[in-house]
């Protein structure tokens, strides 16, 4: 299995772990999802001076690539990791600097576009996006380390 089939495979597992973790924290909380994908698609559109259509068009495509993004970064993650894989951490130093890794590399292009100051961020912000990066780390870790 090559490097590249080994990162789509656990940056899958990954964000579906991410996934969940962010579901049943809605669920439970009845907190409603945050738009910040949906509104850096939206921000990069208007950068390039693409017309996503009218409306109801708009907001579909937003969410619809809003989605991609965060399945692309988790790959992309996955493969930065398999990329350096001659070093073998400890399962969980690796899921920590995944989870980090991970959350580095959404939240960068979001405050680069103006979608979202981390500075501004509460604690319980910092701790709703935290623990689905870390579910995200620790099932990638773990299928990096199962498909090695």
């Amino acid at each position: 299995m090559t490097p590249n089939s080994r990162a789509l495979i656990a940056g899958a597992a990954g964000a579906s772990a991410l996934n969940a973790v962010t579901y049943l924290d809605m669920a439970v909380r009845a907190r409603p999802a945050s738009s910040a994908e949906e509104d850096s698609a939206g921000r990069l559109a208007d950068l390039a001076h693409v017309g996503p259509g009218d409306q109801q068009t708009a907001e579909t495509r937003k969410s619809g690539l809003g989605a991609l993004s965060g399945d692309a970064t988790s790959v992309a993650t996955a493969g930065i990791s398999a990329a350096a894989g001659g070093r073998r951490l400890p399962t969980g130093v690796s899921a920590v600097a995944l989870a980090g890794l991970a959350m580095m590399a959404s939240i960068s292009p979001m405050t680069a576009l103006k979608v979202t100051d981390p500075r501004s961020w509460s604690a319980a912000d910092w701790i709703t996006d935290l623990v689905p990066h870390l579910a995200y780390g620790a099932v990638t870790a773990v299928a990096l380390t199962a498909l090695r």
